[in-house]
């Protein structure tokens, strides 16, 4: 599985972004799902992960309620959308996938098998 994602940029607080990332190869839907991000000069840190299958959802809590994860089969993409974005929320995110995940791990990022590049994010006025 190669991941690509994209949809970073520049927006004011309280702004929307939608983070798209499309998988070459098997379903993604297939796979358990996630985003992280990194801020300068801190250590990465997990945003949501979601396994497809059993349908469960993990958000971390900063961002319950302002973030998305979703998915389009055919399009064989996941996408991140992020409401009421924040300063804070200013980082590289990127998407992975994973196998034979269980719920309590899905914030584990050594457990995913496959990284896609990341987006910037920049939450500025």
């Amino acid at each position: 599985v190669q991941l690509q994602a994209s949809g970073g940029g520049l927006v004011q607080p309280g702004g929307s972004l939608r983070l798209s990332c499309v998988a070459s190869g098997p379903i993604l839907s297939d796979y358990t799902s996630g985003w992280f991000r990194q801020a300068p000069g801190k250590e990465r840190e997990f945003v949501v992960g979601i396994r497809w299958g059993a349908g469960s959802t993990r958000y971390a809590d900063d961002v319950k309620g302002r973030f998305t994860i979703s998915r389009d089969r055919a399009k064989n993409t996941v996408y991140l959308q992020m409401n009421n974005l924040k300063p804070e929320d200013t980082a590289i995110y990127s998407c992975a996938a994973g196998q034979r995940m269980i719920y309590s791990n899905l914030d584990v990022p050594s457990l995913y098998n496959y990284w896609g590049q990341g987006t910037l994010v920049t939450v500025s006025s």
